[in-house]
């Protein structure tokens, strides 16, 4: 018999996401952050997607890290991470897809004992997977509105950090979601500390590199003040590598420093509103070169303590385009 009790239950094709019951829209994809296709909304199930041909893909990622995802790739295309924890394994961020032989492998790596999300894009089908587990899965509490699939399962989380294991933390960055999640692992195997970002913190191309944005498929870019305070908050954990959302998108090496100075970098472009001929005049509220030490302290264009979910954000499902009912 099959554990998987909610095989048949609506995932969308766009961002992945499963609903406890039919609907008619995914309001995750009608908010300004995701996209409704060309084509309209489309949906499938977990059964579906098996019949289809698609399978679960495990491969290390890192030490101690064991990537979890889907073959082929589905609707975003991103990869779960499983951390060996002596604490007990944690499944960060999820995907939407399950089936029986993946729930095998994974208990044959010793099983899942939490799983934590960094935000609504990357829900997947995560209560499926805490069901089938039996483990509790974690969600800021500002994203609560954007759970599909509500039940007993869901954990949610409040405040800036909240500590999931003795080794484990979560951290409310509040880039790309007012509830937009990293987390920290002092107890890595390289024993210099690790981060795992999804795409609050994206870790692109150039792997020496992260970015920030509000949308990455509609390219909305972070806001700075938003920026600010989560690189204050990060500033108390060290950390050498980053594992970012995608396959293979690892920075391997000075994690901290890279985070810090691809702050640097975005925000010298973003508040680099002076005249043509690059002189100083007309920036906003600081020099141009934009430096981290001149955000933090509040020096570029407003205080390091702005909220995170100021300055337009749709704040639900219903804001961005049209009530998302």
């Amino acid at each position: 018999m099959s554990r998987i009790e909610g095989a048949r239950l609506p995932v969308c094709r766009t961002c992945g996401v499963q609903y406890g019951a039919a609907r008619e829209d995914c309001p995750i994809c009608l908010d300004e952050r995701q996209y409704l296709p060309a084509d309209g909304q489309q949906w499938t199930t977990l059964h579906d997607l098996r019949v289809a041909g698609h399978r679960g893909r495990i491969e290390e990622e890192g030490p101690g890290v064991i990537g979890v995802g889907a073959a082929p790739s589905f609707a975003v295309g991103q990869r779960a991470l499983l951390i060996r924890s002596p604490h007990g394994n944690v499944l960060w961020d999820c995907f939407g897809y399950l089936d029986d032989d993946l729930v095998r492998e994974v208990e044959s790596l010793g099983g899942v004992s939490a799983v934590a999300v960094s935000h609504p894009h990357f829900y997947g089908a995560m209560t499926e997977w805490g069901r089938v587990f039996g483990a509790p899965v974690y969600v800021h509490e500002a994203d609560r509105e954007w759970v599909g699939r509500p039940d007993p399962v869901v954990e949610f989380w409040s405040g800036e950090t909240r500590a999931i294991a003795p080794d484990l933390t979560l951290v409310n960055a509040g880039t790309h979601f007012e509830g937009g999640s990293v987390l920290h692992w002092s107890g890595d195997p390289d024993g210099r500390g690790a981060l795992f970002s999804g795409d609050i913190f994206g870790v692109v191309a150039d792997t020496r590199w992260l970015t920030f944005m509000y949308s990455f498929p509609n390219y909305i870019p972070e806001r700075p003040r938003t920026i600010r305070r989560a690189i204050a908050l990060m500033e108390r954990f060290a950390f050498d590598r980053v594992y970012g959302a995608f396959w293979g998108r690892v920075v391997v090496a000075d994690g901290s420093a890279a985070l810090r100075r691809s702050a640097e970098r975005y925000l010298r472009f973003a508040l680099d509103d002076g005249p043509v001929d690059g002189s100083a005049e007309g920036t906003v509220g600081g020099p141009v070169d934009g430096s981290i030490g001149g955000s933090v302290g509040g020096s570029l264009g407003g205080p390091a303590g702005g909220a995170a979910g100021e300055g337009g954000a749709a704040s639900g499902p219903g804001d961005a385009l049209g009530d998302g009912s």
